[in-house]
């Protein structure tokens, strides 16, 4: 087993009995509750955008009944929930989405990225990512196959997004940044050093400026992921800016992949 200590807490959790807040399903799956509601994870791929190649999957939580599967959970209960219980679901999303993570991955070495829902940033007091650190620590799990996707900000909010990023970083975390602008990009590029710089497909008309940020992140040594892209128009309209760039950049979208409990095989790729 490629992970022991995570397949010893899998074996124990298979066989209790008890209503905790994990628990697994036949098939092995990983299921959490909060607020009575029962939650699981799926993945969907992050890929290169040249070749499809596999380079991630992004961990996203999803309710589970025998009325509707699929909904997401945050959607429900990101204005039910004070800020001790969003960071009490942020906590068990992350956890959930690790161990039906690593438990599939003993094949290959995609990354798992995680949301950072925004209620966090300011609700929790200090050393963010020091509690997640633990309990991957704990179940011997790589850290440094993680990147913690940080949300778009407003300009008020930078020196709040200074804090959390250096917290992050200081517990051995890669981060992303999420920006709605080229400027905005290449601001935090230089003030941040994130890993990855993620942008919505669905506002990518700047090509140049757009190839601008993909070959400043790349010399940086980051990646710049476009993600929703949702429609065949927009993959072609992401080539034409990635062939005036130097260094290629990730993509991710329904246009690619859809959500799935099960992992991508190592090299599987998108479909044409």
């Amino acid at each position: 087993m490629r992970y022991p200590i995570l397949n010893q807490y899998l074996a124990g959790l298979a066989q209790r009995a008890d209503a905790s807040s994990l628990w697994l399903d036949a098939s092995g799956r990983a299921h959490g509750r909060f607020f009575n509601c029962s939650m699981t994870s799926v993945f969907q791929p992050v890929r290169t955008l040249d070749s499809g190649s596999l380079v991630a999957c992004e961990g996203l939580a999803r309710g589970v009944s025998h009325e509707d599967e699929g909904l997401s959970l945050w959607r429900l209960l990101e204005h039910a929930a004070s800020d001790d219980e969003s960071i009490e679901l942020d906590r068990l999303c992350r956890m959930l989405h690790a161990i039906n993570f690593f438990r599939q991955t003993g094949h290959f070495d995609a990354d798992l990225h995680l949301n950072v829902h925004g209620r966090l940033l300011s609700a929790v007091s200090s050393n963010h990512g020091f509690a997640f650190r633990r309990i991957l620590d704990a179940l011997e799990l790589p850290l440094g196959r993680i990147v913690l996707q940080l949300p778009a900000t407003v300009p008020q909010q930078t020196w709040l997004l200074n804090y959390v990023a250096d917290n992050y970083r200081r517990n051995g975390f890669r981060f992303a940044v999420t920006v709605t602008g080229v400027e905005e990009g290449l601001g935090l590029i230089d003030r941040l050093r994130p890993d990855i710089v993620r942008f919505d497909a669905r506002a990518a008309r700047d090509g140049e400026g757009l190839a601008k940020l993909v070959d400043a992140m790349g010399a940086s040594g980051g990646r710049v992921l476009f993600h929703h892209a949702e429609r065949p128009e927009a993959l072609t309209a992401l080539r034409a800016i990635a062939d005036h760039a130097a260094h290629i950049p990730l993509v991710q979208g329904y246009a690619l992949d859809l959500p799935r409990a099960q992992l991508p095989g190592p090299v599987a790729r998108a479909a044409a």
